[in-house]
C-alpha cells in the first residue's frame, strides 16, 4: 500500500513523517504519522521495533507527536513511534448526530462498528491492529526489513486510547501481537461509565455481549496472562474524569482472582491532571517499560 508525505520534519536526531493512506478497514483516506529515530539514518543491521500510541477523544495523530515528547524517547532506546489517527473522518463518514465531541468523527473508540450508519467506515480495530501495521511494514521495508512493525512491537495510549490498548493488547495476547502494553487515563471500564456507554451503544448496538468483547474489565476474565505480562497504567489525582469515565479502581478490582492479579502495575500520580502536561511527565517511565519488553535494554 502507498502512503504520501505530506510532511517531513527534523525533530530531534530523526525526522517525524506526516502520512496519508487509502484504507480498506474504514473505506477512507488515513492520517498516521511515523517518527523515524536517529537509528533508523545510521548504518546497522539491527531492526529496529516499534511501539503504537493511540490518542484520545477529539485528538488526531498531531497531539502526541507535539506534545508528548516521544521522539526523545525513541532516540534514547532506538524504536519507531507510530501515530494512527482515532476515526475515520472525510466525506460521507456518519457522526454523532448531536454533535458532540465524545462520539462520531475524532471518537471511534478503536472497535469495529456493526450497527448503521457506524459500521461502513468504522471499523478501527482491523485498522489499528491489522492493516496500518502490514501497511506500514510493506511500504518502509520493500528494501530489506529495517523496522519491525509486526512481532516486536508495543501498544500505549491515552484516554480513550488508553482503552484502545489494552482491549487490543488483551484481544490480541494469544497471537502474542504486542509485547507489552501501557496506558495513560485509560477508559478502563468502558461498559460502566458515559462515554463508553454511549460509543458501545452507537457502535455495537444494544447488545451488552458485544460489549463484553471489548472492555477491559470483562477480557482480563477470559484472557489468561503469561508469566512476564504486566499492564502499566498512570491516573492523575486531580484528572477531571477520574470517578466519572476512568475508575482506575475497576480494573484493579476486576483482576483479583484472576491472572492478571497484581499484574496491573496501577500508579495514582498525585497533583496531575489529564492532559499533555500529564503524559509528558511520565512518558519516559512508560519508555523505558517498552524498551525493556522490546529488548532494547
Amino acid at each position: 500500500m502507498t502512503f504520501k508525505i505530506n510532511q517531513e520534519i527534523a525533530v530531534c536526531g530523526g525526522r517525524l513523517l506526516k502520512l496519508s493512506h487509502e484504507s480498506i478497514a474504514t473505506k477512507t483516506s488515513m492520517d498516521v504519522n511515523v517518527y523515524l529515530p536517529k537509528q533508523f539514518y545510521q548504518k546497522s543491521s539491527k531492526i529496529i521495533p516499534s511501539i503504537y500510541y493511540l490518542s484520545g477523544l477529539t485528538c488526531s495523530p498531531q497531539n502526541a507527536s507535539e506534545k508528548a515528547f516521544w521522539q526523545i524517547q525513541a532516540d534514547k532506546y532506538g524504536f519507531v513511534m507510530v501515530f494512527p489517527d482515532t476515526s475515520p473522518r472525510g466525506e460521507g463518514v456518519a457522526t454523532d448526530p448531536e454533535n458532540s465531541w465524545d462520539f462520531g468523527i475524532g471518537a471511534g473508540f478503536y472497535v469495529n462498528a456493526t450497527e448503521e450508519p457506524y459500521s461502513k467506515n468504522y471499523h478501527m480495530f482491523d485498522y489499528v491492529h491489522n492493516e496500518l501495521p502490514k501497511s506500514l511494514s510493506e511500504h518502509f521495508n520493500k528494501d530489506g526489513k529495517k523496522i519491525d512493525f509486526l512481532d516486536n512491537i508495543a501498544i500505549t495510549g491515552h484516554s480513550m486510547g488508553g482503552f484502545g490498548a489494552i482491549s487490543g493488547y488483551l484481544k490480541t495476547l494469544d497471537k502474542n501481537q504486542y509485547k507489552s502494553c501501557s496506558a495513560f487515563a485509560p477508559i478502563v471500564n468502558p461498559m460502566n461509565v458515559p462515554w463508553g456507554q454511549k460509543a458501545f451503544k452507537g457502535y455495537l448496538g444494544d447488545d451488552k455481549s458485544k460489549w463484553e468483547q471489548y472492555d477491559p474489565c470483562q477480557l482480563l476474565k477470559v484472557v489468561p496472562s503469561k508469566n512476564n505480562d504486566k499492564i502499566l497504567i498512570h491516573v492523575g489525582t486531580n484528572d477531571p474524569f477520574l470517578e466519572r469515565e476512568l475508575k482506575p479502581d475497576n480494573i484493579v478490582e476486576a483482576s483479583k482472582g484472576t491472572t492478571w492479579e497484581n499484574k496491573i502495575d496501577m500508579n495514582i500520580a498525585e497533583g496531575f491532571d489529564h492532559s499533555y502536561y500529564f503524559i509528558s511527565t511520565f512518558v519516559p517511565m512508560h519508555a523505558e517499560f517498552h524498551a525493556k519488553n522490546l529488548g532494547l535494554i
